[in-house]
Order: C-alpha cells, then sequence, then structure tokens
C-alpha cells in the first residue's frame, strides 16, 4: 500500500467543480484574514461590528437565496461572493485607494484595484499546488470575480486572456452576486451605523424606501422606541430588497437561461434580465446617497480612515525606502516580480492590526 493510500478511498472528486471552487475558497489563508479586515467600522471598535469576513458570508447568503429563486446556481454564486472582497487590503476602501495612490505616484501605472487583486489572489498569490500558483478554480469562478462589478473594462487588463471577454457582461450568477452585495452592505451598514451612533432612525426615515420598511415593521406591531425595532427594520428591508429583486428579475432571467447556458456571458449592448424595479432602484440609490452623506462620512469615520490611510501610505514608503523591514520570503519574490507590485501586495494581504502593529514597530508611533 502507497504511503497515505488509506486516505482516499474516492478515485474521482466527488463534489461539482463550483462547490470544489468554494472549498479550496473557505480553507485559504486570504479568506481567513478578512475576519481582521475593515468593512466600515475598523475592527478594533467592537466585536459587534462587520468585517469583510461577516460581510462576504452575509454576501453569499443572499446571493444563494436570490440564485436558488431564479433557478441559477446556486453554488457558483456562492463561491463567487466568498471570493468578491478577497483582495481588499486593510482599513476598506481608503487603504486601496491610497495604495492605487502610492503605485502611480511611484510610476507604476497599474495602481491597485480590489477586483482585480481578488483575481489575482485567486490565481497567482496563493500557493497551494507544486507545480503552479492559484488555488487552480474553474474559469467560470474566476470570470465571475473579476467581472461581477459590471461593466470591467479596464485599461490596464488588456493582456488578460481574451477569454474573459471583458467587453462582456459576467454571468448571470456573478451579476446576481453584484446586487446581493449592494443589499448586504446597504442594510449591514445601517444596522451598524445605527448601533454606533452615527446616523438614526429620524434621518432614514426621510427616505421613501426606509419609509415602506417602517409600515413592515410597524404592521408586526413593534414601535420605533423599542429595541427591536432595529433588528426587525434590518430584516424589513433586506427581505423587501430580496423579493423586488426576485420578482422584477425572474421573468427575465428564464427567458434568457432558456438561450444562454449556466455561467455564459452576455454582450454588453444586451438589455439585463435583472435587477430591481423602477421604484426600488430609485429610492435605493437616494438612500445610498444618505448613508454617503450622514454615515460614511462622518467624522468619527473620516478620523478613523484617515489615520488607516496614513497606516497603508507610511508603510509602502518605508518598505521602499528599506526593503530590509520585509521578511526575507517576500524579498525573495522581487526575482519574479517588479519590487512595488510585491510591497503593494503584502501590503494588502495584512489584516487592519498587523498593519497597525507593524507601522508602530517600524515608526515607534501609535496610531
Amino acid at each position: 500500500m502507497e504511503p497515505n493510500a488509506r486516505f482516499f478511498k474516492f478515485k474521482e472528486d466527488f463534489r461539482d467543480p463550483y462547490a470544489r471552487d468554494r472549498d479550496r475558497v473557505v480553507h485559504c489563508s486570504s479568506f481567513r484574514r478578512l475576519e481582521y479586515k475593515t468593512q466600515v467600522f475598523l475592527n478594533h471598535e467592537g466585536d459587534y461590528f462587520r468585517t469583510r469576513l461577516t460581510h462576504s458570508l452575509e454576501v453569499s447568503q443572499i446571493a444563494r437565496t436570490l440564485s436558488r429563486m431564479l433557478n441559477l446556481n446556486e453554488t457558483l454564486a456562492e463561491v463567487i461572493a466568498l471570493s468578491h472582497d478577497l483582495g481588499h487590503t486593510p482599513f476598506g476602501h481608503v487603504g486601496g485607494d491610497e495604495l492605487d495612490r502610492q503605485l502611480k505616484k511611484d510610476g507604476r501605472v497599474l495602481g491597485f484595484e480590489h477586483n482585480f487583486q481578488s483575481f489575482r489572489v485567486l490565481t497567482k498569490l496563493e500557493k497551494r499546488y507544486k507545480n503552479f500558483d492559484g488555488l487552480n478554480l474553474t474559469f467560470a469562478t474566476l470570470e465571475g470575480v473579476l467581472k461581477h462589478s459590471y461593466p470591467y473594462e479596464k485599461p490596464f487588463l488588456e493582456h488578460l486572456d481574451k477569454r474573459f471577454a471583458l467587453k462582456k457582461h459576467p454571468s448571470l450568477e456573478a451579476m446576481v452576486v453584484d446586487h446581493a452585495d449592494e443589499i448586504a452592505y446597504t442594510s449591514h451598514d445601517i444596522d451598524d451605523g445605527i448601533k454606533y451612533g452615527l446616523i438614526s432612525f429620524d434621518d432614514l426615515l426621510e427616505n421613501k424606501l426606509c419609509k415602506r420598511v417602517d409600515a413592515m415593521v410597524q404592521k408586526e406591531g413593534i414601535g420605533r422606541d423599542e429595541k427591536l425595532y432595529r433588528h426587525r427594520f434590518v430584516a424589513g428591508l433586506i427581505t423587501l430588497l430580496v423579493e423586488d429583486f426576485i420578482e422584477n428579475t425572474k421573468e427575465g432571467v428564464k427567458t434568457y437561461r432558456q438561450s444562454i447556458p449556466i455561467a455564459a456571458t452576455l454582450d454588453a449592448k444586451q438589455k439585463l434580465p435583472l435587477g430591481f424595479s423602477k421604484q426600488t432602484a430609485s429610492e435605493l440609490k437616494v438612500l445610498k446617497k444618505l448613508l454617503f452623506t450622514t454615515l460614511y462620512t462622518h467624522e468619527k469615520i473620516a478620523r478613523k480612515m484617515y489615520a488607516g490611510k496614513q497606516c497603508i501610505k507610511g508603510l509602502y514608503q518605508a518598505f521602499r525606502e528599506d526593503n530590509d523591514l520585509l521578511p526575507p520570503s517576500q524579498k525573495e519574490l522581487f526575482e519574479v516580480r517588479k519590487k512595488e507590485r510585491v510591497i503593494a501586495d503584502y501590503i494588502a494581504a495584512m489584516t487592519d492590526r498587523y498593519a497597525m502593529k507593524t507601522y508602530h514597530e517600524i515608526y515607534g508611533l501609535s496610531l
């Protein structure tokens, strides 16, 4: 008997390809690190607030529900959802924006973009096999992660494999994930914002969509002054958006699915078969503007994000000026990648707390 042969009872993998993709993503290092990466509130602010990991799980849950109800491939949508934020830096979008600025200032025209970084994590940066890089995922999963924020025709992708067809929309499953992402972050940012005291229901109930949700909660016999109201409001918002999306999308998807196989892409000129109703889409757009002006730019958030931005800037400049600040495993990569890209990849993979710890070690200062 060959060594370890007793562990391989099945000669063939009994999972379908997308289930295998999902399992590989869930077990990779980049996925685990999402637990300590900022969504909106810095991770150390409290145990209640969402992180990139809990956000990804919420997106996955919503994407699975939408896909199941629309007779799409639920597992493909699930793995795209679980993978879609793997490329995010510490400190949320401001961290990625600052890393992008530093790279471009340094002459790296490519810069930094989190969707493409997620794609690079899955195809290059994770190492699980001896003879090649990446997690060895299906084309449909990789294309969905790369293009789920459609349209995704970026100038720096001109040398990408032509099979990714950047002038075409991604699969229906990937587009479902994009809408699930919108539903998830809108609802959970409201939940966290209310919990943290940065936004109030008085602010929210000026919005027509929120008024509709409020009416749903009131019908349950729950008043705005009750502690349970926040939980029921958030649940009601998710329910309203999910049901609206399904109702407005099911016929279009059914028609397209009759002629388009699973994971196939749509030409960018074709009318998309899925989305919210006109009323809900309009009201959701107004709500997101309200959240931007009231929550995302609140001084308490802005100050923490500014600190995170300075951390990213300081780390990049320090590693750029003195390569010996990098661990040996990173310096070895200079042989196969540009130094600036190695530094950017190293910083992007950090958690919030590791980035702050490293910054403190280098500069002897506390953020």
